[in-house]
């Protein structure tokens, strides 16, 4: 999209919000300040959240998570922005679903047509949040299609259980020797109410119950940690043609927790011990061994353990950590999303 085409995409979604700004906001969990810092460095003019870690494409994750963080902002004309290139840009199948991948050195700069259903499901899950919060219907319509479509591409049952591929196509029994595949990171546990109340269906509960025993059962290698991409073909074990690793994808995990109120202690504190890292640390671990793969020192992978730490030992977040610094997308989208849990929920951690 060249800059004078999206200049006039702006400046359309601009004045429709006047025309439809909601009577009175809710409390922002997330500061004007800090989420100005967020977006000045990762939304374009366009409305697309570019991943600056990863050659600078953008995908339904990415998408997803500018949405939710706008609503946690309060910040409609942004939310509309990115719903403008998400909706144009990413919904481009037939059946209800995002594309997860578009690249700005590729023409069409969708190559892959396949979904990621954690895109998806924060897509939707905003959606809710904003049609809710702002009284804006077409919001909740939109997020009811696509919440409809998750339960019916994505959401299966199998050996007694409910799970979530991570994708419409490619991790099924059909797909895979080793299928179903999952990827744990994927259940986004906030989520799921809302989208009951998008899409009702008993399986939204019952997918968040048996993510949560499952990953009870994930307890693989030395540090007793779930893989992100595990096989639930028989007993969850780490599946095939993935690395064997506690990766970037499930770092996150313990941040779902937190945010959608799963209090298990026994699972929170498997994620909170690092071996004989320093309190807070945050690591990728190969599973078949104690030794890290990488220590990570960005505060967006270090907030989970702090929170965690604060939760048990009532220790108050470092100030590096309360302090919000844009570095690269990934990161510091997680930062923002514990930030905004701590000043919700737990403000004595701050």
């Amino acid at each position: 999209m060249t800059a004078r085409l999206a200049k006039l995409v702006t400046a359309v979604i601009m004045s429709l919000f006047v025309q439809i700004a909601p009577a009175a906001a809710q409390q922002a969990t997330i500061t004007a300040e800090v989420w100005q810092a967020y977006k000045s460095k990762f939304l374009d003019p366009a409305g697309r959240i570019i991943d600056d870690g990863n050659g600078g494409i953008s995908h339904s994750e990415g998408q997803g998570y500018g949405l939710l963080l706008s609503v946690l902002a309060d910040s409609p004309p942004d939310f509309a922005l990115i719903w403008f290139f998400t909706r144009t840009e990413l919904m481009l199948r037939n059946d209800g679903l995002a594309a997860w991948k578009w690249s700005p050195t590729t023409k069409p700069h969708i190559t892959d047509i396949n979904n990621a259903t954690d895109g998806d499901i924060l897509i939707a899950y905003a959606l809710g949040l904003a049609g809710e919060r702002w009284k804006q219907p077409e919001y909740t319509a939109a997020g009811r299609a696509i919440a409809r479509a998750i339960l019916d591409k994505t959401v299966i049952e199998k050996n007694g259980r409910t799970l979530l591929l991570p994708a419409a196509s490619g991790f099924s029994t059909s797909d895979r020797p080793d299928g179903p595949v999952i990827n744990p990171s994927y259940w986004i546990f906030e989520s799921f109410p809302v989208l009951d109340r998008l899409a009702p269906s008993p399986l939204w509960k019952k997918l968040g119950d048996d993510g949560i025993a499952l990953l009870g059962e994930m307890r693989f290698g030395v540090q007793q940690l779930p893989a992100d991409w595990v096989s639930v073909k028989a007993a969850p074990r780490p599946a095939i043609g993935f690395p064997s690793e506690y990766g970037y994808n499930a770092l996150r995990i313990p941040l779902y927790l937190l945010r959608g109120g799963v209090t298990d202690r026994e699972i929170l504190s498997r994620f909170r011990r690092q071996g004989s890292l320093p309190e807070g640390s945050a690591a990728i671990y190969d599973l078949d061994s104690a030794t890290p793969r990488a220590v990570l020192s960005d505060a967006g992978y270090q907030i989970v353990n702090h929170i965690l730490a604060c939760l048990v030992d009532k220790t108050a977040l470092p100030a590096n950590i309360k302090q919000f610094t844009p570095t690269l997308y990934y990161p510091s989208t997680l930062h923002l999303l514990g930030l905004s849990f701590t000043a919700a929920r737990q403000p004595e951690c701050l």
